[in-house]
């Protein structure tokens, strides 16, 4: 008896290390599998990242990290029994057309073709889609959408770090009044707007769907450059334009990035290069004419 009881502890050990490395299967496992690539879950949002690390594009004389203004994204949801995803793709001229087909063919819509920058060479397009369905089929139309273009695919390769003056995450946090983040050289700022955002029929968007304002800078000389986009009502879009123009910031691009929305949401762009906080006080100003949530 004493035999057959160590034989079974045995068996029991070997098991355990081997259930342990099968990989944890999640509600987005399909959607990993067919971007190839993990994203993160925050918030009731699953959002997967495509840094366009192979371009190099400039704004006057200010290269910009892909994590400020050049990384295709989709955020997915859940809605009912299905799933929705929004997102958009950083994309040269020459590539627009071939994604488009291949979004379009894969059943995903498209909400938008444009500029977010001014002056950018080359010339950059962002292309916006959303669609609704299964999760992993809408994942594999957006991978042979993203294979049409040179985006770096597959599992990201850490790169190698480059030692660059820190901005004072504290500190631009404190002016803005709210929490950032820093990652790649590049400190980043989401603002939810305070009221719901709903959408196709009806469903409550997450910030992380892109219905937050964003807010990037990065170090470029003894100073920054900050772009990025406030999430706007009409009522909001003129005050913002003037605050932002009042503070010397550039306005890029006011226009849509969805279709059928609830409210309308309009979309300002900006620029901005001079002292990383005289830039922070600009936007702070302008973040005060929204409906976004209060600032600390």
């Amino acid at each position: 008896m004493k035999q057959v009881l160590r034989a079974m502890v045995l068996i029991l050990a070997a098991a355990v290390p081997a259930a342990a490395q099968q990989p944890t299967e999640t509600a987005w496992s399909g959607v990993e599998k067919a971007l190839g690539r993990a994203g993160e879950e925050k918030e009731g949002v699953y959002r997967v990242a495509f840094p366009r690390t192979d371009l190099r594009v400039r704004v006057g004389g200010a290269f910009l990290r892909a994590s400020l203004a050049l990384t295709s994204w989709a955020a997915f949801q859940k809605a009912g029994g299905a799933a929705m995803v929004m997102g958009d793709m950083v994309l040269l001229g020459a590539e627009v057309q071939p994604a488009l087909s291949k979004l379009a063919e894969g059943g995903l819509e498209i909400t938008a073709v444009h500029n977010h920058l001014l002056g950018e060479v080359p010339r950059v397009i962002y292309l916006h889609f959303h669609g609704h369905g299964d999760a992993a089929q809408l994942a594999a139309a957006l991978r042979a959408a993203f294979a049409q273009t040179a985006t770096p695919l597959g599992t990201p390769r850490p790169r190698a770090t480059q030692e660059s003056p820190a901005l004072d995450l504290s500190r631009l946090s404190q002016v803005l009044g709210h929490s950032g983040a820093s990652q790649a050289g590049v400190v980043s700022f989401s603002i939810p707007r305070a009221e719901k955002i709903l959408c196709c029929g009806g469903v409550a968007l997450g910030p992380r769907m892109g219905v937050a304002t964003a807010i990037h800078f990065q170090v470029e000389g003894s100073g920054a450059v900050t772009t990025g986009d406030f999430v706007l009502l009409a009522a909001e879009v003129q005050p913002v334009i003037r605050a932002l123009r009042a503070h010397g910031l550039e306005v890029t691009a006011v226009h849509n990035h969805m279709i059928d929305e609830q409210p309308r949401l309009f979309f300002a762009h900006f620029w901005g290069r001079d002292a990383a906080e005289k830039l922070a006080r600009g936007l702070r100003a302008a973040l005060d004419e929204t409906g976004s949530v209060k600032a600390k």
